[in-house]
C-alpha cells in the first residue's frame, strides 16, 4: 500500500507526517514476548495490541502451557491475536525473518548500543514500513526483563522516559506505550474538538447576539452599569466571556430562560 510522506513547515527535520492513501491502519511491528510467565499478562498485552492496531504476536518459550485459557480470557476480545500467536523456542528464531528489531528495556550498563524513545522507535518503524522492511519489538518477562543475549539481537533499545525513582512497567503497559506511539502516527483524530449532541447544534451568531442583547438590557434595567463611562468596556468584556463559551442553541435558550426567571419579579 503506497504511503505519502510530507513535512510541515513548522516541524523539525526529524518529524514527519505519514499518511496512507487508503486511510487504513498500516501493518505494524511484530510484538515478541520473551519468556512470558503468566497467561493473564499475555492476554492483557494482546488487548493493548488490539487497541493500537498491532496484529502479530510471537511468544518465546512461554512458561505456562499454550494455548492458554487465562490468556484468552484476559485478552477481553482480542481473541484473534491470541489464537494466531506463534510460539518459538528461542528468541533468535522469533526474529529470524525480521530486518529491524528493537528491545524494550532499561539501558544495560555493560553494553554499548543506541537508545531511543518509543516515539522515535515508532517513527523509524513507520519509515521502514514504507520500504517494506519488517520490524519487531522484544519485551522481556515480567520478573527480570530481557537477557543481554536477547538484547544483543536488537538494532536499538527502546526506553520509556519515566520517573527515575520508579521506572517499572508491567508487560501490558510496556506493549501499550509502544503500540500507542505507533498508532498515533496514523490516527486522524483532531487534537481537540467540541462534542455536540445530535439533538442540538452550535448557536449561530444571530442567536448569540440575541443573548447578548437580552443580558445587556436586563443588566441595564438592574442598574449594573452605574458607572456610565465604563459601560462600553464592561459590555465588551461580558461579550468576550460569552463568546468563548461556544454555546449550543439549546444552551442559549436555557441561559435566556435563566435571565428571564431572575428578572421576572424585579420591583415587586
Amino acid at each position: 500500500m503506497p504511503l505519502i510522506w510530507a513535512k510541515r513547515k513548522d516541524m523539525s527535520d526529524t518529524d514527519h507526517i505519514i499518511e496512507e492513501v487508503s486511510h487504513t491502519i498500516v501493518a505494524g511491528p511484530v510484538v515478541i514476548l520473551v519468556e512470558p510467565q503468566l497467561g493473564e499478562n499475555i492476554g492483557m498485552a494482546a488487548r493493548a495490541m488490539m487497541n493500537c492496531g498491532l496484529q502479530e504476536l510471537r511468544l518465546v518459550a512461554p512458561r505456562d502451557a499454550w494455548p492458554n485459557k487465562m490468556a484468552l480470557a484476559a485478552s477481553s476480545g482480542a481473541t484473534t491475536i491470541i489464537e494466531e500467536a506463534k510460539i518459538f523456542a528461542e528468541t533468535e528464531d522469533a526474529v529470524a525473518d525480521l530486518q529491524i528489531v528493537y528491545a524494550s528495556t532499561a539501558r544495560p550498563r555493560d553494553m554499548t548500543t543506541e537508545v531511543v524513545t518509543p516515539n522515535e522507535a515508532a517513527l523509524r518503524i513507520y519509515r521502514d514500513t514504507r520500504s517494506f522492511i519488517r520490524s519487531g519489538i522484544l519485551f522481556g518477562k515480567e520478573a527480570k526483563g530481557l537477557k543481554n543475549d536477547d538484547i544483543s539481537l536488537a538494532n536499538a533499545i527502546v526506553t520509556v522516559p519515566l520517573n527515575p525513582r520508579f521506572t517499572s512497567l508491567n508487560l501490558a503497559q510496556a506493549v501499550f506505550v509502544m503500540g500507542y506511539e505507533w498508532f498515533r502516527l496514523q490516527d486522524k483524530t483532531d487534537k481537540a474538538f467540541l462534542n455536540v449532541p445530535k439533538e442540538t447544534r452550535l448557536a449561530s451568531k444571530s442567536e448569540l447576539r440575541g443573548l447578548f442583547d437580552h443580558l445587556e438590557n436586563e443588566l441595564e434595567n438592574g442598574g449594573f452599569f452605574h458607572v456610565r463611562e465604563k459601560k462600553t468596556i464592561m459590555v465588551r468584556n461580558i461579550r468576550n466571556v460569552l463568546q468563548r463559551a461556544k454555546f449550543t442553541e439549546q444552551e442559549i435558550r436555557t441561559f435566556r430562560g435563566i435571565i428571564t426567571s431572575l428578572t421576572k419579579f424585579r420591583g415587586n
